[in-house]
């Protein structure tokens, strides 16, 4: 694949063909219709951070695995339905068909005040009952027990055990939260190459990839060139902190590791595996369907590091349209009947820099003031309560209170918190978690969900907060930009919350339905194709039809 260097793509024997889409579609197919049988093979791919607004901007220019996927059923307004717009609940919606409310994921981390270990902050995909872990550090327990339901290939598997389950992805919540709990491989980027669980050996295969993939890190990667239809975008954006944002060619230094995650060559890595392992596997050769999981987490990197608007993300859709052509093409070669999902795990909007260049002067990043920290100290100081008082991964979100309070001292320390947070200029709401566990779960279309609505799909008794704050529109929750970190996601707004869902499958006829749909149908929609059965009172979503016509694929 065109952004692999040799050795890798040699190794893992999956380097491209060079055949594009208009190639492929060039041959005659028989149409798929409700009778059919089922694909061979459903391949599951997120894109992480690919939001409706960049699918839109750059659908026109797609020469590769995303035209033909833009070709065939195209949702364009598909919803991260909840509120909490972050990776590891919108992984944690696509193959389960559950809102975070249900799956249990409702933030990248949650704090429980009652675990025994210090580090009482959790992370959305870590056992943190193992010792001697902490999420802070980094040094944690990868695990899937949080995830509270099944995902589709939990339920696949439970069919009929034959089937295979693989799921390999640029970061762990993303292979762990769609892989659910009975994947046969699962896998993510590390900086030695590829890793799983601890205590899990990679197969033969996924070690030969490591190892390629290891010493594509070690080497250093020379700035890309820029297409001409990326021009008007190489403009140098000034960050806090000094330097530039903008004009970038995603050049890195030999190891680098997020240089190498912030560029299509993490794409490439993963897909490389994931053709080597469905190619060892012979998955989509058997009696019964597979599912191959592939999470692609380099858009995320890049508009964290750059924003979502520069030469780097122009480079970058670039890339990934030509990385999916090449995986595409290899699984044509391969024969098999396979179909094809793609969604995102949420959208994300640019840095406030270049926002208020570009028609949005309101922009800006967030008051130092609203980091639960420094608030805490200030309402524990000012009422004489126990410190730290309030706990919460950013100046946004969920926030707890302390345990040690005594009932008379939450009331006040809720009744001063709540002020503070209604008067400050920069917030649009504040939720207690008692409104919220009050309030039903929407079955409303997600595009008019109200700001209860939204936040309810994320709220879980047992891990939310006590406090949701929500932010105004275009309010960056990063105080300061410097390099490496720019822009970010996770507010309510829809500009994080809506994502294309495409499906593809060799003779499936193509058509746009661009009413609201969410990504939590994804799981009842691909069941249908296969005719799995799905409990619809286990679920939030509903299935999609497909088929254009009075025929259905919800079988």
């Amino acid at each position: 694949m065109k952004y692999l260097n040799t050795a890798l793509a040699a190794a893992l024997c999956v380097a491209g063909t060079g055949a594009s889409f208009a190639q492929d579609a060039a041959a005659p197919v028989q149409k798929v219709t409700a009778q059919t049988p089922p694909p061979k093979l459903i391949v599951m791919v997120a894109v992480d951070q690919f939001s409706a607004d960049i699918f839109a901007e750059y659908r026109g220019k797609f020469t590769g695995g995303l035209a033909r996927l833009a070709s065939g059923v195209v949702f364009p307004a598909g919803y991260q339905s909840h509120g909490a717009t972050e990776t590891c609940p919108g992984h944690s919606t696509i193959l389960t068909g559950n809102h975070p409310a249900h799956t249990g994921i409702i933030a990248n981390n949650y704090f429980d005040l009652s675990t025994p270990r210090d580090d009482k902050r959790v992370y959305c995909a870590e056992d943190e009952g193992v010792a001697g872990t902490t999420s802070g550090s980094g040094k944690y327990a990868a695990s899937v027990k949080h995830l509270l339901v099944p995902t589709l290939g939990d339920l696949m598997k439970a069919r009929d055990p034959r089937t295979q389950v693989v799921s390999v992805a640029g970061k762990d919540r993303a292979a762990i939260m769609m892989g659910g709990h009975q994947a046969d491989e699962l896998m993510w980027l590390v900086p030695t190459g590829l890793t799983s669980y601890r205590g899990t050996a990679l197969s033969p295969v996924a070690t030969q990839a490591s190892a390629a993939i290891a010493a594509a890190m070690a080497q250093p990667r020379p700035g890309l060139t820029l297409p001409a239809d990326c021009a008007a975008k190489d403009i140098a954006i000034p960050i806090d902190k000094g330097g530039t944002v903008g004009t970038g060619r995603l050049a890195r230094d030999a190891g680098n590791f997020r240089g190498f995650m912030a560029s299509p060559e993490a794409d490439g890595a993963v897909l490389a595996t994931a053709a080597a392992l469905r190619q060892t596997r012979k998955m989509g050769e058997g009696d019964t369907t597979d599912l191959l999981i592939v999470g692609l987490s380099a858009t995320d990197y890049v508009g964290h590091t750059y924003g979502t608007e520069g030469s780097e993300m122009c480079l970058q859709m670039a890339g990934l349209d030509r990385e999916l052509g090449d995986f595409f093409a290899r699984l044509d070669a391969s024969g098999i009947d396979y179909a094809v999902a793609l969604t995102a795990d949420h959208g994300g909007h640019d840095l406030p820099e270049r926002n208020r260049q570009n028609a949005w002067p309101a922009a800006e990043r967030v008051d130092r003031g609203l980091d639960a920290d420094q608030l805490g100290k200030a309402v524990a100081e000012k009422l004489g309560l126990p410190q730290p008082l309030l706990y919460s991964d950013g100046p946004f979100g969920d926030m707890y209170l302390s345990k040690a309070l005594t009932p008379a001292q939450r009331k006040a320390a809720s009744a001063e918190l709540l002020a503070r947070w209604r008067a400050h200029p920069q917030v649009e709401a504040v939720v207690t978690g008692e409104e919220l566990a009050k309030y039903p779960i929407s079955k409303r279309s997600p595009d008019v969900w109200s700001m209860m609505d939204k936040l309810r799909a994320s709220y879980n008794p047992q891990r939310s907060g006590d406090f949701i704050v929500v932010l105004k529109p275009r309010v960056t929750p990063i105080p300061e930009s410097g390099l490496g970190y720019v822009a970010t996601h996770g507010s309510v707004w829809d500009y994080d919350r809506r994502v294309p869902m495409l499906f593809w499958r060799k003779g499936l006829a193509g058509f746009e339905q661009p009413n609201a749909v969410m990504t939590v149908d994804i799981l009842p929609t691909l069941a249908g194709l296969i005719g799995l059965p799905v409990d619809a009172t286990k679920i939030d979503g509903r299935c999609l039809d497909l088929l254009s016509g009075p025929d259905s694929s919800c079988r």
